[in-house]
């Protein structure tokens, strides 16, 4: 079992439209940001999608963590999706369901929020869980 950490600044196409050399730096910034609170909850980056990232835990507790840690501290709107379940690890990249899940996941929320999908949601404690 694996529980994925999919982010997307929301409104970036319109961020670079708007301020190109704004944008970069914020998204430097970000990324950093974002490395730091996986690593420091005991996940991964393992991939980059142009203004947003997707990490790997073996604990859901660990992401969830790492998301509220890193939301915290980003200056951008990010959103993110959790998910948890079997993966396949090819070479340095994820394949599966849950993949697809946690990106929809992601995709469902706005600036800000963290969604965790059911699969997830079980399996954490210490948060506030809104449905």
């Amino acid at each position: 079992m694996v529980t994925f950490l999919f982010t997307d600044v929301e409104g970036s196409t319109r961020r670079w439209e708007a301020d190109a050399e704004e944008m970069r730096a914020a998204l430097a910034a970000h990324d950093e940001v974002l490395r730091q609170a996986v690593e420091a909850h005991g996940g991964w980056v393992f991939k980059h999608t142009g203004d947003g990232m997707c990490a790997a835990f073996t604990s859901p507790q660990g992401a969830v963590d790492a998301a509220i840690t890193a939301q915290h501290s980003l200056e951008l709107p990010v959103r993110m999706g959790i998910a948890t379940g079997e993966a396949e690890l090819r070479g340095d990249d994820y394949f599966g369901a849950v993949l697809n899940r946690a990106a929809r996941v992601m995709a469902a929320g706005h600036g800000g929020q963290v969604l965790v999908a059911e699969s997830t949601a079980g399996l954490i404690s210490g948060v506030d869980q809104r449905g």
